[in-house]
């Protein structure tokens, strides 16, 4: 007997095939839990499994058909899906409509954007819960399909695996209890489906053994465990796990939604730096060659600005202009690249110091040694201010968009070193500087929308309240009430569109992130008639001994404005809560060598890849992993799991067969009775099994329309005999082994093949009544 070919189970065993299936669906979901964060969302999902389960369940009850069912639970399950996620804001709806069903779509395709640009932990916003769901009643009903309708619960097998598709992909473990329950209950599932229908007595004794088997392995499990792990080379080998690694590269967007919440963000390290003062290298140096000398700081090194990540800055990997309203958008390479290769002295966009050395009477020189972590980007992350960049590999510099673009990506280990020179920018350098035109005509574009107007009388008015004449002063002024926490929160989670503008929609929440905030005040610059964009990159991260650590926690987008004499630069409206200080010049408390350590902050990072996939997070651009070596243990995974399947199915189809070859004639009367049952042919207890006989001729005529052939007369009539013999002869005579549920099964095929067909018990019942009311009739007129 084929393990994927055993009949389908019915009455009482198909609601319990079906409850073992709703539950091992649930049980699979939770392989995802490593993946999610910690906000509540398994109520809802599970709430409509058990509905969608609940009405296969009944409607299997009054139909015999194997995809009527299947298809009722899908309808179930859509209604179910459009009336959660499809309802409109604030109001119960009950009957879905054509705009429910739009609502649910867009939830939708919402959902799938997230998952191409999400990282995970994530917390699952309200898409990501519509795909959960969906994928949870997908699963469950092609499990029940596959192990009720057509009788082949080893294949549900791949309906419960295909959970744990999304935590190999990305190489994150996934739970083991999650593997565990789903295991058992997918084992309840072809133990059932296999176990022979016995008498009760049979039954109450297998479920004996059953149990006490349970008991025994659970037992040795715990007595020999202790003792076999602490044998030598044990506890060097295992299983190899699902999704045993730490999470793949990072990268960062260059589209920023600004209607999209902020997700969770990855804690993996994307680039390790180390800063210090030329003459601090210069010592270092001299240390290595005279290892007895003592360290003594020279006049110079004394006199010297000290030079740490703060002062540093953040860096920047790559700057937006074009801006749709919604959406920041990459900009295209501009003509002005040049190789890396090809100069020698600073990268700047200033043309007068493109190409010429460090100096340290322009600004405070910081030796930079970096090397790249998980970050895998085209963009290489360097500080805002001029730098020189040594570096190997095919690089090319823009000049216009100051920004280092890379043949390929970088990778873990790469190693570069940048000079840089730190200006000695302060707040009088900029308070009479004029507004520069930077030779793009984006960086004063203001996006048409029903609340542009509002937008500019904002900017006016927070100016004018400000009192600022000056350009420099109207940025200060707009930082400042950005920042104030009296005016704006910081929130990861975006309000819901109230408007077409985005920009006014934040401006009237008062809560958001990064992006909002660099938004917000791009777009209020440049209705003041100031020249801005948006830079992204990442915050100056975290103290680790001598060195510094940034993570993609730090990713962080900011504001730059444009000065005649001074360029692009930084301002930073985010609150500090998230920032720390704002840059000196912006930041009337910081003194020559820049305020406080900025603190963590994250930006959606990680635009979709090819061949990337992530799950999912409420955030365009959160940072995206994948995962690249971990196919190899997963496929010994797989195969382990498919191989002990196999092997579990094949042992217990071999053991029913043996099971059903050893039937008495008592119980293969009794498989009978219930096999004829189920065709609404019936007998009494107190039937003789010679009298069943004609009782079983004349019901199959009179429902099939049809007469029993005579193989299965005779079946029927040597099954009779020997269960006479079996109940009053003296010495039975035994029949042959395996011939008892041969003849069983050979009247039931009879009656099938004359025309009796499969009845629920509710339609029995009803034609039960209809002849008792019958008869009543007759008696009545009689």
């Amino acid at each position: 007997m084929s393990p994927l070919n055993v009949t389908a189970p019915r009455g009482w065993r198909a609601v319990l095939a079906t409850t073992l299936c709703a539950l091992a669906t649930l049980a699979s979901l939770h392989a995802l839990t490593n993946l999610l964060g910690t906000v509540p969302w398994r109520g809802a999902v599970t709430a409509m499994v058990l509905v969608v389960a609940a009405s296969v369940v009944a409607v299997r009850a009054v139909t015999r058909a194997v995809w009527v069912p299947s298809v009722v639970g899908l309808v179930v399950a859509f209604v179910a899906v459009v009336l959660r996620y499809g309802q409109p804001p604030g109001r119960l709806q009950l009957v879905p409509d054509l705009s429910s069903w739009e609502r649910t779509t867009a939830l939708w395709s919402e959902g799938l954007h997230v998952v191409q640009v999400a990282v995970v932990p994530v917390d699952v916003v309200r898409p990501l819960e519509l795909l959960l769901a969906v994928g949870a009643l997908l699963v469950f009903l092609a499990a029940d399909l596959l192990a009720v309708g057509l009788g082949m619960p080893a294949l549900a097998g791949v309906a419960f695996a295909s959970m744990w598709t999304p935590t190999i992909v990305l190489g994150f473990p996934a739970r083991g209890s999650a593997l565990f329950w789903t295991g058992l209950l997918y084992l309840l599932l072809l133990a059932l489906s296999v176990a022979p229908r016995g008498t009760r007595d049979d039954d109450a004794r297998r479920a004996s053994l059953a149990g006490l088997s349970a008991a025994c392995v659970l037992v040795v499990a715990l007595v020999a465990g202790p003792a076999l792990a602490g044998l030598p080379g044990w506890s060097s080998w295992g299983l190899p796990r699902f999704g045993s690694g730490g999470g793949g590269p990072v990268d960062l967007t260059s589209d920023l939604d600004v209607r999209e919440s902020l997700g969770g963000r990855t804690d993996r390290a994307v680039l390790r730096y180390q800063v210090r003062s030329p003459d601090e290298v210069a010592q270092d140096q001299a240390d290595e060659q005279d290892d007895s000398a003592a360290p003594t700081p020279t006049a110079t090194a004394s006199a010297a600005r000290p030079v740490n990540a703060n002062s540093v800055g953040p860096l920047r990997a790559f700057t937006l202009l074009s801006f749709d309203g919604r959406s920041w958008h990459a900009d295209s390479a501009s003509d002005s690249t040049v190789p890396v290769r090809d100069l020698e002295g600073l990268l700047t966009p200033d043309p007068d110091l493109l190409g010429t050395a460090p100096d340290a009477a322009r600004g405070t020189l910081a030796i930079v040694d970096a090397e790249v972590g998980a970050l895998e980007d085209r963009q290489l992350p360097i500080p805002t201010f001029p730098r020189t960049l040594a570096i190997e590999g095919d690089w090319t510099y823009d000049v216009p968009r100051d920004q280092v673009d890379g043949a390929e990506k970088t990778f873990e280990g790469m190693q570069f070193s940048m000079v840089v020179e730190i200006p000695s920018l302060t707040a009088d350098d900029l308070e009479n500087a004029t507004v520069g035109d930077p030779g793009d005509p984006r960086a004063l574009e203001v996006p048409a929308s029903s609340h542009a107007d509002d937008i500019r009388a904002l900017a006016n008015q927070v100016a004018d309240e400000a009192d600022a004449g000056t350009p420099y002063e109207r940025a200060l002024a707009l930082q400042t009430y950005l920042r104030s926490a009296a005016n704006f929160t910081y929130d990861t989670r975006v309000a819901p569109a109230r408007t077409d503008d985005p920009v006014w929609d934040f401006l009237e929440s008062r809560q958001g992130y990064c992006v909002q905030f660099a938004t917000a005040m791009t777009v209020m610059a440049r209705s003041l008639g100031l020249p801005a964009r948006v830079a992204v990159g990442f915050l100056p991260g975290a103290a680790d001994g001598d060195s510094y650590v940034i993570t993609g926690q730090q990713s962080h987008a900011w504001p730059e404005i444009y000065f005649e004499g001074f360029g692009w630069t930084r301002f930073e409206p985010t609150p500090a809560v998230q920032t720390g200080a704002p840059p000196p010049w912006s930041d009337p408390f910081a003194n020559a060598g820049g305020g406080t350590f900025p603190s963590d902050e994250a930006i959606p990072t990680a635009g979709p890849q090819t061949g990337s996939t992530a799950p999912a997070t409420g955030g365009q651009g959160t940072v995206t992993t994948t995962e690249r070596s971990t196919w190899i243990p997963v496929a010994i995974t797989v195969a382990v799991v498919l191989l002990l399947a196999a092997l579990v199915v094949t042992v217990l189809a071999r053991r029913r067969a043996r099971v059903l070859a050893d039937l008495t004639p008592e119980q293969a009367w009794a498989r009978l009775r219930r096999g004829l049952a189920r065709l609404g042919v019936r007998w009494t207890a107190a039937t003789t099994p010679r009298a069943a006989v004609p009782v079983v001729v004349r019901q199959v005529e009179r429902a099939g329309g049809g007469a029993l052939d005579d193989a299965s007369v005779e079946a029927l009539r040597s099954l009779a005999r020997a269960v006479e013999q079996e109940r009053y002869a003296r010495q039975p005579v035994a029949p042959e082994p395996g011939a008892t549920v041969r003849w069983a099964d050979q009247v039931v095929a009879g009656a099938r093949g004359a025309g009796v067909a499969r009845t629920s018990r509710l339609t029995q019942a009803v034609r039960a009544v209809r002849a008792r009311v019958s008869r009543t009739g007759q008696t009545a007129r009689c």
